[in-house]
């Protein structure tokens, strides 16, 4: 199945270095767009394979939180984590990172997985109608903040 919103970016920066970024919710809240904190649950000190995280989100006034599952976790090469809503499935997130001669290519894309009759709650709590469109401009703000701090 297609994501619904994907980006691309080249960093010049080794695998491992984009890896540790992304792979730490912390730090992936501080370059993410409407992502804003997140905290490891259940006493975990790193992500791997099962680890959970809460995700604390804004997008103007609007406050919401989730709680994600670590789905995947090959240092290097893909971290990805599936995102819920109050137990509802609400999307898949995976960054994938392929070596390149200059760093690596890192490409971010999520699929949206909630049902269709949680969407009207959806917009209620983020105010976001179109998530396609959204979250395709987010990526590539994501990404770009992505690639500056990875090669600082």
């Amino acid at each position: 199945m297609e994501p619904t919103a994907s980006g691309q970016i080249t960093v010049d920066a080794a695998p491992e270095t984009v890896y540790r970024l992304i792979s730490d919710p912390v730090s992936l809240a501080g370059i993410a767009e409407e992502t804003v904190n997140c905290k490891l649950l259940d006493g975990a000190a790193s992500a791997t394979v099962g680890t959970r995280f809460r995700g604390t989100n804004r997008r103007g006034i609007r406050r919401w939180s989730t709680v994600s599952t670590v789905t995947d976790a090959a240092p290097g090469r893909q971290f990805a984590f599936n995102v819920a809503s109050l137990g509802i499935p609400v999307a898949r997130w995976d960054y994938s990172i392929t070596p390149s001669e200059s760093g690596c290519v890192v490409t971010e894309s999520t699929w949206d997985r909630r049902p269709r009759w949680f969407l009207g709650l959806a917009y209620l709590a983020t105010g976001v109608s179109d998530r396609a469109t959204v979250n395709k401009e987010n990526i590539a703000r994501t990404l770009q903040r992505l690639k500056e701090k990875a090669e600082a």
